[in-house]
């Protein structure tokens, strides 16, 4: 069974639109805190790290696109709930083109990155289940920041 590109896409928007519900809910004022802390992390570093992490995969792990990825910076960026919506829309607008490219076959010959997938599976729908995988995880840790910083008032 082959994973179909629009279920793929339909799940990623899914993901990316309850994070940005969680955006919504903290606004600005606190969209940037850290819930416990300089070592959690804010939602809107949360939002960029997913849309790093889905370039990462689909484009450069994929498709072979050069990156220039500072992992770490992606957990200290700030950004405002209009960037995180702006930032979001770029990203499933690139998601959409590549996952057609990525079924049509045009993807990169080069295989490095793809042996950190899991069960040694490294195949293109394996990394989509990756991406999948690692934004509703995420949006597990936004959910929680969020929830965490409603108690704290």
């Amino acid at each position: 069974m082959e994973l179909e590109r629009g279920t793929a896409e339909l799940y990623m928007r899914h993901a990316f639109a309850q994070m940005l519900d969680v955006a919504d809910r903290l606004g600005d004022t606190r969209v940037n805190d850290r819930p416990l802390g300089a070592d959690t992390n804010a939602v809107a570093a949360l939002v960029v790290h997913c849309c790093a992490v889905t370039e990462f995969w689909i484009g450069h792990v994929a498709l072979g696109r050069p990156t220039s990825r500072d992992r770490e910076s992606e957990f200290s960026t700030s950004a405002t709930v209009a960037d995180l919506h702006a930032m979001v829309e770029s990203t499933l607008a690139q998601v959409a083109e590549d996952l057609a490219d990525i079924d049509a076959g045009r993807v990169q010959a080069d295989r490095t990155g793809r042996q950190f997938l899991e069960g040694g599976d490294e195949s293109d729908g394996a990394i989509v289940v990756h991406v999948m995988e690692e934004l509703y995880q995420h949006l597990g840790h936004m959910e929680l920041a969020a929830d965490a910083l409603a108690v704290r008032g």
